[in-house]
C-alpha cells in the first residue's frame, strides 16, 4: 500500500524558519506530483505548495515569496522550507501524492506545526 511520512513539524518562533520532510513508499515515486497541503482549526485543508514531476512549482499566494519546495527523487522525499513563518502558518501540514494517470491521491499522516508570536 502507498505510504507517506512526514516529519519536521513542531513548535517554533514567529518569524523563525522550518523545514518538513515527508518520506514515501510503494509507489513509483518519479512519476507523482507531490503537494503540501495545511488545516488549521474550523478551516478547510488548503494547498501550500506543489511540485510537478516534471519540476515545475505552485504555491499560495500566502507563502510564496517565502517558501520553497523540492524533491529528492532517488529518495522518494519532498520537502518544504518555510522561511518567516507567521502565526497564521500554524496547522496540521500533510504531504499529498497525485498519480496523474489513474487520478488517485495519496495522504500522508500529518505533522503539526505550531508557531508562537
Amino acid at each position: 500500500q502507498p505510504l507517506l511520512v512526514e516529519s519536521g513539524g513542531g513548535l517554533v518562533q514567529a518569524g523563525e524558519s522550518l523545514v518538513l520532510s515527508c518520506v514515501a513508499s510503494g509507489i513509483t515515486f518519479r512519476t507523482y506530483d507531490m503537494g503540501w497541503y495545511r488545516q488549521a482549526p474550523g478551516t478547510q485543508r488548503e494547498l501550500v505548495a506543489q511540485i510537478a514531476r516534471d519540476g515545475v512549482t505552485d504555491y499560495a499566494d500566502s507563502v510564496q515569496a517565502r517558501s520553497i519546495i523540492f524533491r529528492d527523487n532517488a529518495k522518494n522525499m519532498v520537502f518544504l522550507r518555510m522561511n518567516d513563518l507567521k502565526p497564521e502558518d500554524a496547522g496540521v501540514y500533510y504531504c499529498n501524492a497525485n498519480d496523474t494517470i489513474l487520478a488517485k491521491n495519496y495522504w500522508g499522516q500529518g505533522t503539526q506545526v505550531t508557531v508562537s508570536s
